[in-house]
């Protein structure tokens, strides 16, 4: 907006202002804009940033790169809600009089010379003690002028007073601004904090009910799916996210392995929701009873977790819909439904929803359906396959929900082109699925993280180590080691992270060569697991999943997003980052090699003004894996061996700190 001073380049801002960026509470938002004038007067920004009570307050803008007129605020939300914010320019006279005052007395002018710039600053100095919240400061800006106006002093004398310290932190802090121009009011939606940082653990309740004296599977329900609860708890995780519960279709059932034909005993795909005993709003009765479920909800409460339920709009051939409304599907020619195709992929037990052909009647059941679970206490969705639904839907929906209820939130299981994955963050989603499954190699995760940094107003990611549709081939090769730094990179790099069960055993065996589906995969039957005994003969990663987790709740830094930089390192194995948190100073420093069967080392070149210090200074890190305490500069000598340690994370202090421990 150009108007008396110009006010350009405003961030955050979605979409041109059309939708909201995105914080949470308590987080450090950055506001920048490009503020300028013509000629060489001074100019300063303010951010005027309103809460969603209507409380406004005003926060001087600094000078990040004056040759560029950057400016620079940071905002601090105090309060879920629709916050907003604008970026005023304004001239600034007394940042003119006093770079003015300096430059002539470095030039040798003198008193005469001077004179009407001692007049004016004295005004400016009247001007400013004359305002209501000048009071207690009037005595000091009087003395100030009555020496610039005092002729029987030397020019030092005159002028010293008014260029003292103790006056300028008046100026600055209550400016006198003339000029003012106001910029365009734009939008933050601000979210809990479990908006930006969780760490979640996907698992299935029908596979918790072990096996029978015979070694069969015993499909689980939700008293034994508890026992689940309490593990991901003690792994420190804070969200269980479970497929979908409902009843699972009869017709095109698919078998073990997603094979056409199914058993008498096969228990098909949670996905092809729908059959005589209900719908989205029903649960599968073997699982149990919706009281049943009330109180798996209660018992994650007790243990600090939070239940995600997935949301995926689509339905088996038998669903009520298919029955009931049958304009809610696609009917081919020959005047069948149709089912789901990606191809090669067949889901002939899945029938996708059409929301074009009635869409008020849609809209209002599947806002019913999130409602119904919202009021059973669930406030976090995984929606399934939201790029494959209308994105004006979308907005509809969850705007509609947080109406009600703000602090529900939406992860999207976006796996599909960037225009989608952000253009569904733009209108709403809370979180976002991403590719971090197939960045690999170093210069993919800094190319990915560093994308992941650039979008932090619009989209968070969630980084899923694994998924029941996705085992990348990085797993399926790479031995446990591969497995430890995949976790190692998902729980650092970004503040939400993942993991489906299993992988703390290193499940890694695919349908078939080339293929990313698991052999046996759990979407097609049931798979109870030995968690306890592959802990004692130490064949699992749940330790080193725990203590990820651990480090995290400790670290505020890394539950941040936008304070993530990459650092040098001289060898392609080896990458690094840190992050920090603004509240608390916390800084990390991460250090990971990407080789899982190698030992990896090279020279690690911090980039130390990016943590707070000088290039000359030394610091100390406490190795929050080992305890190792190191003294390090801007050069340090790093070693990796993926039998021992895959990755260093390094909590960063300076000399003297007394908080360390080895």
């Amino acid at each position: 907006m150009t108007g008396r001073i110009g006010v350009d380049d405003v961030s955050p801002v979605i979409s041109l202002g059309e939708h909201p960026s995105k914080a949470v509470v308590g987080e450090h938002v950055p506001v920048r804009a490009t503020v300028w004038r013509e000629g060489h007067d001074a100019v300063a920004a303010t951010v005027v940033w309103t809460a969603p009570d209507g409380t406004s307050s005003s926060i001087r803008m600094t000078a990040v790169d004056p040759g560029m007129d950057a400016w620079l605020a940071t905002v601090v939300p105090t309060a879920e809600g629709m916050w907003t914010f604008r970026v005023d320019g304004w001239g600034d006279p007394w940042t003119t009089w006093r770079r003015a005052v300096d430059a002539k007395i470095d030039a040798g002018q003198g008193t005469v010379e001077l004179a009407n710039d001692l007049e004016s600053g004295a005004r400016l100095l009247e001007w400013a003690a004359r305002r209501p919240s000048q009071q207690a400061n009037r005595p000091l800006l009087a003395a100030a002028v009555d020496a610039l106006r005092e002729v029987r002093l030397t020019l030092a004398g005159r002028v010293g007073p008014a260029l003292a310290d103790e006056v300028a932190q008046i100026m600055r802090d209550d400016p006198v601004r003339e000029l003012v121009t106001s910029g365009e009011t734009y939008r933050v939606w601000v979210d809990r904090h479990r908006a930006l940082y969780g760490s979640w653990y996907e698992f299935f309740p029908r596979s918790t009910g072990g096996w029978d004296s015979t070694g069969r599977a015993v499909h689980g329900t939700f008293t034994t799916a508890a026992k689940e609860l309490e593990r991901a708890a003690a792994m420190r995780f804070d969200v269980a996210y479970l497929p979908p519960i409902h009843p699972i279709g009869q017709v095109n059932r698919k078998g073990r392995n997603n094979t056409l034909s199914a058993g008498p005993d096969d228990v098909g795909s949670p996905w092809a929701i729908g059959s005589d005993e209900g719908g989205h709003d029903a649960i599968h009765p073997a699982l149990g009873t919706l009281a049943d479920f009330d109180a798996f909800v209660a018992r994650a409460r007790e243990l600090n977790l939070e239940v995600a339920l997935d949301l995926a709009l689509q339905c088996a051939p038998d669903h009520p819909w298919a029955k009931q409304h049958q304009e809610w599907f696609t009917t081919r020619p020959d005047g069948s439904i149709a089912y789901a195709e990606n191809p090669p992929k067949k889901y002939q037990d899945i029938n996708p929803v059409n929301f074009d052909n009635d869409p008020d009647g849609l809209y209002a059941e599947v806002l019913r359906i999130v409602l119904h679970w919202v009021e059973h206490g669930v406030r976090i969705f995984r929606v399934d396959n939201p790029h494959t639904k209308r994105p004006d839907f979308w907005e509809w929906l969850i705007w509609k929900v947080k109406e009600s209820y703000p602090d529900v939130l939406f992860l999207s299981e976006a796996f599909t082109r960037p225009a989608r994955l952000y253009g569904l963050a733009r209108l709403g989603f809370t979180q976002s699925y991403t590719y971090f499954t197939w960045r690999v190699y170093k210069h993919e995760l800094i190319e990915f993280g560093n994308e992941q940094v650039a979008h932090a107003d619009e989209a968070r990611p969630n980084l899923f180590v694994n998924t029941p549709d996705i085992l990348h081939e990085s797993l399926q090769k790479g031995g446990p080691a591969m497995f430890a730094l995949r976790a190692a990179l998902a729980a650092t790099m970004a503040p939400s992270w993942g993991v489906y069960s299993g992988y703390e055993l290193y499940e890694h065996v695919p349908v078939r060569e080339g293929s990313e589906e698991y052999l046996d995969s759990e979407k097609y039957q049931l798979r109870p697991r030995d968690f306890a005994g592959a802990l004692v003969d130490g064949r699992s990663l749940q330790p080193w999943i725990t203590r990820l987790n651990e480090i995290r709740r400790a670290h505020p830094s890394l539950q941040q997003l936008r304070t993530m930089r990459f650092h040098h390192t001289g060898n392609d194995a080896l990458i690094a980052y840190s992050k920090s948190d603004p509240a608390s100073g916390d800084t990390v420093i991460v250090v990971i090699n990407l080789d899982p069967h190698n030992a990896a080392e090279g020279m690690l070149y911090i980039d130390l003004p990016e943590l707070g210090f000088d290039w000359h200074e030394r610091f100390t890190v406490l190795d929050e894996v080992t305890g190792q305490v190191y003294n390090w500069g801007q050069a340090n000598f790093v070693r990796l061996e993926p039998q021992r340690a895959v990755a260093h994370i390094l909590s960063v202090h300076r000399l003297g700190d007394h908080e360390i421990h080895s």
